[in-house]
């Protein structure tokens, strides 16, 4: 199985797994990159896997019906342009010989789903296609879910096995590991991955898929019980009483401080 991180817009990834001759894509915001790919790899469409519903990652969607060969799976909690089945947590589904599990991760959005590889058929690590639940160093913002599903919905990823690629759907990799700097500058496999991150993308490349055990080391929205994180956290707490939750130092205080510090940081 191939993994290809189509860019599109600014800084979104379109994912596309293929098998030499036929492709899935997750989250196609926009068609043009998607189509120019499967024409330079000579691939069928085969299927889309939507996490979300936001514009962005549903875009596309239109133009690449008349040459899927197969179909739309996204959110049942959303409404995306149809036809498309839905998927809730829980589900699975089997494209290209591969079973993917679906994940429930409210937070970013109201139903907002993740689909993961567990063992994908060539042997390679474990895929996670997470949308904008978990970015490399960060999370998504919180546009219709409430801090403590975002929170539970990153517990769920972090279980996943170290191992596990971590494909997000943007590129905010060096703006989040600044953020993340000032919660732990004494990180030093922080310090080591943003080195690394910054000598990708003055390359051209991209800093993605992140893995699991790397997000689990610099990443502060997964080290909510780092003393670090939450001395950093609870410092901004004290001095920004806009977080309407308690300041007691739980991961739900630390977690919802982080992503209001997040939000105004610049």
């Amino acid at each position: 199985m191939h993994l290809v991180a189509i860019s599109a817009f600014n800084d979104n990834y379109i994912w596309m797994l293929h098998d030499g001759v036929q492709a899935l894509v997750v989250d196609p915001g926009d068609a043009a990159p998607v189509l120019q790919t499967l024409r330079s790899l000579s691939l069928r469409l085969a299927g889309i896997l939507v996490t979300h519903h936001h514009a962005d990652h549903v875009g596309g969607l239109a133009e690449l019906r008349p040459v899927l060969q197969g179909q739309v799976w996204g959110p049942a909690g959303e409404a995306i342009p149809g036809p498309y089945e839905p998927l809730s947590g829980g589900a699975s589904l089997t494209l290209l010989g591969q079973r993917l599990r679906v994940l429930d991760v409210p937070g970013h959005t109201a139903g907002h789903i993740a689909f993961v590889l567990d063992a994908p058929s060539d042997g390679s690590a474990p895929l996670l296609f997470c949308g904008d639940t978990l970015f490399s160093g960060g999370c998504g913002r919180l546009f219709e879910g409430s801090p403590a599903q975002m929170l539970a919905s990153l517990q769920q990823l972090a279980a996943l096995p170290g191992d596990t690629r971590v494909c997000c759907a943007h590129e905010y990799t060096l703006s989040n590991l600044r953020f993340a700097r000032t919660i732990e500058p004494a990180n030093q496999a922080l310090q080591q991955y943003q080195a690394w991150c910054e000598a990708q993308r003055a390359a051209g490349l991209p800093t993605l898929p992140s893995s699991l055990a790397r997000e689990l080391e610099i990443n502060p929205f997964l080290r909510c019980t780092a003393a670090d994180v939450i001395a950093s956290a609870m410092q901004w707490r004290s001095e920004h009483q806009q977080v309407p939750i308690a300041a007691d130092g739980s991961p739900l205080a630390v977690f919802a401080s982080l992503r209001q510090w997040k939000n105004d940081y610049r």
